[in-house]
Order: structure tokens, then sequence, then C-alpha cells
């Protein structure tokens, strides 16, 4: 499976996305650098099939195909849109997860799947106390259980804090397993990436390692350039997903409605244009979770 996202963008003038262009593939793990609150989520969005760009185009194996895109890639722990929820225990999540790919989803069944995993003893904690790593291990392995699901994006992982060498190595780990993996990150993260051993010892574009940025050249070149500034004199205005009808089931883990899960399935054809997507509703925390005493592991209150 070969992705192209080719010369999008997104919002007036790019504010929300600037010109990017970038390949996913089988058995490769990419990092792509993307930063602001809001660009990691809806490049996301585009390289899944969940949002049309405003200019350029995606395509799967050489087709656009928005339908195939979303079956076969997976968007996990995307900001606002298939994020669980801070104070959601790691078993709830699991069990959703479960729920959505078919299988037993029971609360004993959560347990069960995560001590096949080694994290049996996490079930009963808020999964924004987790560590990124094993967040990012977690998150990983629930988004594969659908049989379609043939690589997935991860975004900001850096955002949870921690060394980028652990959640990297994740995704390189799930690239030599056969999937695709794209991670969408920001500056600092990248600039750790790039230097690590297996980044520097093969050479593009075999090396799916390599950096590709908004405006880098994809054609077989090791130069690498940045976009240029893009000015910001008013704020990007608000996205709708090109997302499929709601479900009847409510994902209770996440922060966005349950049509933004982390693998969607579309009944009508693509390219119809959707219905608007109502606003998302942030969850309640749960009762039990104290929010202005909860620490985190420096010991900085949430």
């Amino acid at each position: 499976m070969r992705i192209a996202v080719h010369d999008v963008n997104k919002g007036k003038k790019g504010h929300a996305l600037p010109t990017t262009s970038l390949e996913i593939e089988t058995g490769h793990a990419r990092f792509v650098l993307a930063e602001t609150e809001l660009r990691p989520t809806v490049l996301g969005l585009i390289a899944t099939g969940r949002m049309r760009p405003d200019t350029g185009e995606v395509t799967i194996d050489g087709t656009r195909n928005d339908r195939d895109l979303r079956r076969r890639m997976a968007l996990v722990d995307a900001p606002e849109v298939s994020d669980p929820h801070p104070g959601v225990t790691l078993a709830a999540v699991v069990g959703e997860e479960l729920m959505f790919a078919g299988l037993p989803a029971t609360p004993l069944h959560a347990r069960r799947w995560l001590e096949q995993i080694g994290f049996a003893e996490l079930a009963a904690q808020p999964i924004g106390t987790i560590k990124p790593s094993v967040r990012v291990r977690v998150m990983a392995e629930l988004a594969v259980l659908r049989d379609d699901v043939e690589g997935f994006v991860l975004v900001s992982p850096d955002r949870h804090g921690g060394r980028p060498e652990g959640w990297w190595r994740i995704a390189t780990e799930f690239a030599e397993r056969g999937f695709a993996v794209l991670v969408i990150v920001g500056g600092s993260a990248a600039a750790v990436i790039e230097r690590l051993p297996e980044a520097l010892q093969t050479s593009y574009p075999s090396n799916a390692t390599v950096p590709v940025r908004p405006l880098a050249d994809v054609t077989g070149s090791t130069t690498v350039r940045d976009a240029d500034p893009v000015p910001e004199p008013e704020p990007a205005p608000e996205l709708e997903p090109v997302l499929e009808p709601e479900p009847e089931e409510h994902r209770v883990s996440s922060q966005a409605p349950a049509a933004s899960s982390l693998n969607d399935h579309e009944e009508d054809d693509p390219v119809a244009e959707p219905d608007p997507v109502a606003e998302p509703v942030e969850a309640p925390a749960p009762e039990d979770t104290d929010t202005e005493d909860t620490e985190t592991e420096n010991g900085a209150a949430r």
C-alpha cells in the first residue's frame, strides 16, 4: 500500500495547513513536521481520508478513494478527534476499542487484553497519567486490531512529554510488522528522531525515517526544505472533518463524536458532500477524579 499526499493545503491562505506533500507506504515508518495546535490534526485527517483538502489530493495505490483510505488507515490519538478523555481509565479505553473492533468488550476482556501486552497493572489508571511510550503502545495496538487496518497516522505523541526515542521505536516496530506508519511531530521531536542511528545509517528514499516537511522534495533528493513562514493575521477557520454519519453507539472515552473514531467506515460512495458535523461535546471527567490534586509523573499539577 502506498499513500501519496500531493500538494494539499487547508484554510484561507493555508493557515490551517500550508501546502504539504509526503508519502506513506507499507513496511515503513515516517515522521512529518507539523506545528501549531491545529495543523497536526488537520494533516492527520487529510492523510487518512477523513477531511478533504482545499487543494491537492490524496491517493491510495495511485487512485483517489477516500472510503478505502479511511478503511485501511487508522487515525490514532488525534487531539479533539480520536484521543481519549484523560480521566477515563485505561481499561475503559481498551474495552471501547475492543467493541469497535468487533471483539468481546467486557471489563474482564479489557483486563485480559492488557495482561497480554504486559500492562494489566495499569487497567484502573486514568489514561491521562499513563507514560507516553505506554500510551502509544496501547493506542497503536488497539488501532491495528481491526482486520482491514493496514497502517495508521499517530498525531503529536510528543505533546504528552517523554523521550521521543521511546515512542518512535514503537512506531518503527509496527513498520517492521508490515504496517504503514506516519507520525506527526513538532520541531523538537523531529530534531531528536532524525539524529537516531537508524535514521542515519540508510539513505533516502529507501529510508522512510527521513523527515518530510511541508514543501519537502520527495522525488529522491536528500534535501529537506522548510516551508516559508505563513503570516497568521486572523484565526484559522473552524474545520469540519469529512466523516460518515454518526452511528448509534457513542464513544465514552473520546472528546469527539463517535464518527471520528480511529477507523470509521462509510456506507455511501466517496466524494459525496457530507452534512455538517455537529460540534464536538467535551466529555466530563469522572466524578472521582480531583483535577486540582492530580499530579503528573514529574510532579506538576494537571
